[in-house]
């Protein structure tokens, strides 16, 4: 807790009650860690003192009025509780006795009634007007314990006898007492009795509440806690899902290029057949379905190349790449969907970009999740424009514009949050701008976006050219 958040909390107190003098929080080991008021007591220690202890066992305290360090009158209420880190700790505060002086003066005692608060020992805590000083000891007998408010006759020495009303205040050390003259009726006792019944429980519910609010507060940071926990567990869920996608991309790869390569090997011996036979060297259909399948191997085979070089990428690899070579790779991916949905893609180097040096695969998996978003946002014969370009002698930055439905404001704050989607109703999770982001900032860039509703959305990404990722673990 900080001192401004001790500070908001005495000046609440005084400006409800008045009395506060100071408030300060103590460690476990009996240092006061941090304080508000008008003395030097930060990094005092109350370990030896006997009202830390009893806090420390009990759970809370109210002491006797007494002098201590300050040499002022006062008391102090005090209650333990545990902070985020695990530890006790104390929440002291000190109360000067004039709340008292000022509450009894105020009570409506006719002829010579006298009102004053004593512990259990008989020691004054306020002044009496006729039965000592404070912390002096009174000149009555001290009443026997009662559960409830009682009254009685006492006399002094010398003089009248006394119409005694008392009560002990349960959880403190205070008895409050009215004494008038016999002649004289007691009716404010009740009332003074309430009075201080009221203010002491009013700042034991204080104390409640502050230690309410920093339970919340510890709560809110075991919550944050809990989201990051959940953000790096789905980041490596998806990393790892990456990883078996590649393998499987392998997999199938070399898989399908055994047969692949029988295929062509026989339609190559068809087609010679085909050329150096008679009965079949002048059918130009016969060799023209062969050629076609020829044809179509080989598309097949450039097509798992691709396989092969997207899984090989799984892990990271910092080389020297070409930027605009490796978004062909990306768009050759997608290519079937932009034609079928009549989307035009087109790339444009402003200038001579220099070879970058960074992870083909983070590259891929970048270029790959803001291309598809383009076309989730754009309508079937839409545009997507990438332009490449260099910035200075050791950036690049890369700018992909499309014409699509854009982003609102609100939500443009938010899309790099985690698990925040606009596309949560049909199959977005939240987390494909995430990563992306992440993935930049690891590769040392940095990423923008600019976006209106109706417009577009442009996202910016900047890379250094050599490498400056940040160190993996």
């Amino acid at each position: 807790m900080s001192a401004k958040g001790l500070s908001n909390i005495l000046s609440g107190l005084r400006e409800a009650f008045g009395g506060f003098t100071d408030i300060g929080l103590i460690d476990n080991t009996g240092t006061q860690v941090a304080y508000v008021g008008p003395f030097d007591l930060q990094g005092k220690d109350y370990s030896d003192q006997p009202w830390f202890k009893e806090t420390l066992q009990q759970g809370s305290y109210i002491s006797d009025v007494f002098l201590g360090y300050r040499d002022l009158p006062h008391f102090v209420l005090a209650v333990r509780f545990t902070m985020d880190n695990g530890n006790e700790a104390i929440l002291r505060t000190t109360i000067d006795i004039s709340l008292f002086k000022n509450l009894l003066s105020g009570l409506n005692l006719s002829g010579d009634g006298d009102a004053f608060i004593v512990n259990r020992q008989g020691v004054l805590q306020v002044p009496s007007r006729y039965h000592g000083g404070v912390l002096e000891h009174m000149d009555l007998p001290i009443p026997e314990y009662a559960p409830s408010t009682r009254s009685l006759v006492l006399k002094k020495d010398s003089g009248d006898p006394l119409i005694t009303g008392y009560a002990y205040v349960e959880g403190t050390p205070f008895i409050v007492m009215i004494v008038k003259r016999q002649a004289m009726l007691m009716n404010s006792m009740h009332e003074a009795v309430e009075e201080i019944l009221w203010i002491s429980g009013l700042s034991g519910v204080v104390i409640i509440v502050v230690i309410l609010a920093v339970a919340t507060f510890m709560v809110g940071r075991i919550y944050e806690a809990e989201l990051t926990r959940v953000k790096a567990q789905r980041q490596m869920e998806h990393a790892n899902r990456m990883a078996s996608i590649g393998r499987l991309a392998a997999g199938v790869a070399h898989e399908i290029n055994n047969p692949l390569a029988i295929i062509n090997e026989k339609a190559g011996l068809l087609r010679d057949l085909f050329t150096f036979r008679e009965e079949y060297k002048g059918d130009d259909r016969l060799v023209r379905m062969v050629d076609s399948i020829i044809s179509s191997v080989e598309r097949c085979g450039t097509i798992t190349k691709r396989l092969l070089g997207f899984a090989r990428q799984v892990d990271t690899f910092m080389a020297p790449l070409n930027l605009v070579g490796v978004i062909r790779e990306v768009l050759s991916f997608v290519q079937k969907e932009a034609e079928y949905r009549s989307i035009e893609v087109q790339i444009h180097t402003e200038n001579e970009l220099p070879t970058v040096v960074s992870d083909r695969g983070k590259l891929q998996q970048i270029f790959l999740n803001l291309i598809n978003n383009a076309f989730q946002a754009m309508d079937d014969g839409g545009s997507l424009d990438i332009t490449v370009r260099s910035i200075g002698e050791d950036t690049a930055e890369l700018v992909f514009s499309d014409d699509g439905c854009g982003i609102s404001r609100e939500n443009l704050e938010r899309i790099f949050e985690p698990f925040f989607s606009t596309k949560k109703q049909t199959s977005g999770t939240g987390l494909g701008l995430s990563i992306t982001y992440g993935l930049v900032n690891e590769l040392g860039g940095e990423m923008e976006v600019v976006s209106e509703v109706g417009t577009g959305t442009t996202f910016i990404i900047r890379l250094p050219l050599k490498d400056q990722g940040k160190e993996q673990t």
